[in-house]
């Protein structure tokens, strides 16, 4: 689809439709990039949004282990290294 910039004040606007806006779940707010010279319009997201969905999906941490404690001292650690 193509569309025309339209002035407002010193800047230029865009009109989108409205079933791309539902299409694309945009809300009173977006987010605005630009990649590989194309402007890039998402839905506002929230910071660290889905983080808790993700940590939840990622398991129980009944099995996980310190890398630290069970790691072996190498050279550095043996020779060089002073607290």
């Amino acid at each position: 689809m193509k569309t025309e910039l339209v002035r407002i004040g010193n800047s230029r606007g865009i009109r989108i439709p409205k079933p791309f806006i539902e299409q694309c779940g945009l809300g009173e707010r977006v987010e605005l990039r630009v990649a590989n010279d194309c402007l890039i319009i998402s839905p506002e997201r929230q910071p660290r949004q889905g983080w808790d969905e993700a940590f939840r999906a990622s398991g129980h941490a009944a099995h996980d282990e310190l890398l630290l404690e069970v790691a072996e001292p190498n050279e550095f650690d043996k020779k060089e290294w002073r607290w």
